[in-house]
């Protein structure tokens, strides 16, 4: 067998579980955040597209730091919200979500912070300490 292709099989398996740990986004539908907030739970929303490299980018970020820290998927509810679906319906328009790779933290009624096609870390890792 080919060393190469040895070494990148052993490392899609072992990575395999721990990037299905951070995948958990759930898929926006109407309501779904507003009942969320109304339940007294923090929400991370990724306003994103499948197409999007700042998105893929951004989601890449995201689960390295869920899967570094677990308190983030303790403290949060993440919801991704289709950018081509959902781009003119209310959950955009209402909070002024100027583009696709729009990362927002909501609690209650208060916007805590937002990332707009933001891609580093520190950025990403700032907003969502917010949210804890």
């Amino acid at each position: 067998m080919n060393r190469r292709i040895f070494f990148v099989s052993i490392l899609a398996t072992t990575m395999m579980p721990v990037m299905a740990l951070a995948a958990d986004f759930v898929d926006y539908e109407p309501g779904i955040i507003e009942t969320a907030l109304e339940d007294g739970k923090t929400v991370f929303v990724d306003y994103s597209a499948r197409w999007c490299g700042t998105c893929k980018r951004q989601e890449r970020v995201i689960n390295a730091l869920r899967v570094a820290d677990p308190a983030y998927d303790n403290a949060m509810t993440f919801v991704k919200v289709d950018w081509d679906t959902y781009k003119n319906h209310e959950v955009a328009v209402f909070r002024d979500i100027p583009r696709r790779s729009t990362l927002l933290v909501l609690r209650g009624e208060q916007e805590l912070g937002r990332v707009v096609a933001g891609t580093s870390e520190s950025q990403i890792k700032a907003l969502m300490d917010s949210g804890l």
